[in-house]
């Protein structure tokens, strides 16, 4: 077998599955230092050529499938011998009917020890993906884990952790004590996964805490909203701060994420939700992610055609003169004042901006008073 050598306290040929369990040791409750990367395979990865994927895309998967039906071909073949098998064949780390097939010609009980084994002792994460792939077409229980362990160096092992906890009875929690510890391209995986389990737990956790602030928020910040019913949840009188906070976050990406997820303009209740939103902000206590948010959301509202942010023409207005109103309020300009440092770039060029660019082109072209 091919050694990997990892330098530090770890020693050579550590596993990827030891490797992320002893980062997330270190720091249980967040996610892994630059999602673990480099990973203890990293060198020796680089140095191989690595396949290309087929240009047909119907065949990606299919040599792997076949390296995996000739293993469980032979009876006495241990998972170990699948340890340096995948290096010449490109390896999908999505969810693959190929792979998913001939996991599910083999034996049930031969698939998932050699897809535990596989996520468990792999040295290279070619091995472990195929592993992660075995234990992905199987429902059980027991091997949540093991997938949510490998699943924390999320960039790579994200796509099929997210699809593998998918399909289990208790996979939703799994999922979002996952999401919880993840970020960039692992947290967008773990979240559209999470979008699509359903459940009380599932949607209350999105409407709270999806969205961390990454840029790639974008590509999921839409199917949030819709698949949690945040138009349901925020029009409640008894919607928390929590969500509020949340809801804000929501609209300012969906207003600038075209070309990556569903924009305000094609999200149907989008007025509903921001005069929703508009009417809870007024009720909290100021802080400065509050100011920001509505300041931004403010700025999209003056700045767009009403029909980019999903309103009619007078309702745009309305909703503007909404988020003016608190943020002219003293408290909140106050607080804005005292987060910030008086000579901070981002107070005097970005909030004093999007404020009174959008007090000024209410003023010009709105002229209603807030409604009640």
């Amino acid at each position: 077998m091919s050694a990997a050598t990892e330098p530090g306290p770890l020693g050579p040929q550590i596993g990827l599955f030891d490797y992320a369990m002893h980062l997330h040791q270190q720091d249980p409750d967040s996610p892994l230092p630059r999602d673990g990367e480099p990973y203890p395979d990293d060198e020796l990865h680089r140095q191989r050529a690595r396949p290309h994927p087929p240009e047909d895309q119907r065949l990606r998967g299919a040599d792997v499938a076949r390296i995996l039906d000739a293993h469980f071909a032979k009876p006495e073949a241990p998972p170990s011998a699948l340890a340096d098998a995948f290096h010449d064949v490109y390896v999908p780390i999505h969810h693959n009917e190929h792979i998913a097939a001939a996991a599910l010609r083999a034996d049930r009980h031969r698939v998932q020890q050699t897809g535990r084994w596989l996520v468990e002792q792999s040295t290279d994460r070619c091995s472990a993906t195929v592993g992660l792939a075995l234990l992905a077409a199987d429902w059980a229980e027991e091997d949540i884990p093991l997938i949510r362990t490998i699943g924390l160096l999320s960039n790579h092992f994200g796509p099929l952790a997210a699809h593998a906890l998918r399909r289990r009875l208790g996979g939703s929690e799994a999922l979002q004590w996952l999401a919880e510890r993840v970020t960039g391209w692992g947290r967008v995986y773990v979240v559209e996964a999470l979008c699509l389990a359903g459940g009380y737990g599932s949607r209350w956790w999105l409407l709270r805490h999806a969205c961390d602030g990454d840029v790639l928020n974008g590509y999921f910040a839409g199917k949030v909203a819709t698949a949690a019913h945040l138009h349901e949840a925020i029009t409640s009188a008894e919607a928390d701060d929590d969500l509020v906070d949340h809801t804000g976050r929501l609209l300012v990406i969906m207003a600038d994420c075209s070309g990556m997820g569903l924009t305000l303009e094609h999200y149907p209740p989008a007025s509903t939700v921001l005069q929703a939103h508009a009417h809870h902000l007024s009720r909290q206590t100021p802080t400065l992610s509050r100011y920001i948010d509505a300041a931004v959301i403010a700025d999209h509202l003056a700045q767009k055609q009403p029909e980019r942010v999903g309103c009619t023409l007078d309702h745009r207005d309305r909703v503007l003169q909404h988020y003016l109103a608190v943020l002219n309020r003293e408290d909140w300009s106050e607080t804005a004042r005292a987060e910030l440092a008086s000579d901070s770039w981002f107070a005097s060029n970005v909030l004093t901006r999007l404020h009174l660019q959008a007090f000024t082109n209410a003023d010009t072209d709105a002229g209603t008073e807030p409604a009640e």
